[in-house]
């Protein structure tokens, strides 16, 4: 992914990341074709400071961090931990001040649950709701869990029909976002884009497959990436491929439940365009990936070599990339993940033989 172009839709109030295969060229970036060329401006360059994450219970292995968040004054990071044999299980961590860490329990009652690597985090009133999958089974599908976070603070995991996340129509489970509503989930079915809703307890997601104008239909095949919460309701990003086409135009979907849904296919060109992350602008202070930090949006992409972290103070008019504490190449196992928190920004970093975290404050575009 790109960061090519930042669109603002529905009154303004939404700020949308959108990939595609052409080359990004942010404001003061150097031009590719013909023209004169404008110097690359040079890259923010935080004060990144290392912070420790306990050992998880369990025995020794290589963390695998792979999404943050952070509501009401509680920091969460999630992922697992790989042991020499390749197995895998669980992890997590809280934080009441984004810089001394203690580990969440994790009690899993199923087989793969047991091993199931946390791939999303999102949180209201200072609780957190996750989802993890572990591949395996006949078929090597990804089992996929949800969880949710327990009167005493620890995270359980939520049992649930292998029909709800698995099953013949599978496709995959996205992401997972937090609001007044309670949780929503967006992912994909053989029908096309679908979300699963709960209410707040995050105690059991009801499955929305084949919903009118998210799912796919004459018009085109859909493909959902993000939510986000957005008053009254819900905001979906994503891409449709059109009738007749072979490459994906980007999507919005609202909804006021979570449940029905309206389309809106924004305007697309010859390239393959889809929207990948979205954010309120003033609204929830963080969403992985595209983050809103003080006055600036703070995006975490990958363009299939490398991952890097750009930052806006303009709304997304233009950008200017932010220099990484970690070099992390693109690739399967390695992840990049952004939490805000006023003007402080934490990374979490897997590079495919390390994981760690860091915090930076006061960093100007």
């Amino acid at each position: 992914m790109t960061v090519r172009r930042v669109i603002a839709v529905f009154g303004l109030f939404a700020l949308l990341v959108s990939g595609c295969d052409g080359s990004a060229e942010p404001s003061g970036g150097a031009s590719t074709g013909a023209g004169p060329t404008v110097a690359v401006a040079p890259a923010l360059r935080p004060g990144w400071q290392p912070l420790t994450l306990p050992a998880p219970p369990g025995g020794a292995g290589r963390l695998l961090l792979r999404d943050a968040a952070a509501c009401a004054g509680r920091w969460f990071l999630v992922g697992g931990v790989a042991d020499a044999g390749g197995g895998t299980r669980p992890a997590a961590w809280t934080s009441v001040d984004g810089t001394s860490w203690t580990v969440v329990p994790v009690r899993a009652d199923s087989f793969y649950g047991r091993q199931n690597v946390l791939s999303s985090v999102a949180c209201r009133d200072g609780k957190a709701a996750v989802i993890g999958a572990k591949t395996g089974g006949a078929h090597g599908y990804p089992r996929i869990s949800t969880w949710r976070q327990l009167s005493d603070g620890a995270l359980g995991e939520v049992q649930a029909s292998f029909e709800t996340y698995g099953g013949p129509t599978a496709v995959n489970v996205s992401r997972l976002a937090a609001g007044a509503p309670g949780w929503l989930i967006v992912g994909n079915r053989s029908a096309g884009a679908a979300s699963w809703v709960s209410s707040p307890p995050a105690a059991e997601f009801a499955l929305v497959e084949g919903a009118p104008e998210l799912a796919s239909d004459a018009v085109g095949v859909t493909w959902a990436f993000d939510a986000v919460a957005a008053p009254p309701g819900w905001l979906a990003v994503g891409g449709l491929l059109p009738a007749g086409r072979i490459d994906r135009d980007p999507a919005v979907w609202s909804s006021p439940d979570g449940r029905s849904w309206r389309r809106t296919v924004l305007p697309g060109g010859p390239e393959y365009e889809e929207l990948q992350r979205v954010a309120l602008v003033g609204g929830v202070p963080a969403v992985a990936s595209l983050v809103v930090a003080g006055d600036q949006l703070v995006a975490a992409v990958a363009d299939g070599v490398r991952y890097s972290v750009w930052a806006s103070a303009d709304r997304g008019g233009s950008w200017r990339e932010v220099a990484m504490p970690l070099d992390v190449p693109a690739g399967v196992d390695r992840d990049v993940a952004l939490v805000a928190v006023g003007d402080r920004w934490w990374l979490a970093a897997d590079d495919g033989s390390r994981a760690a975290l860091w915090w930076a404050g006061g960093v100007g575009a």
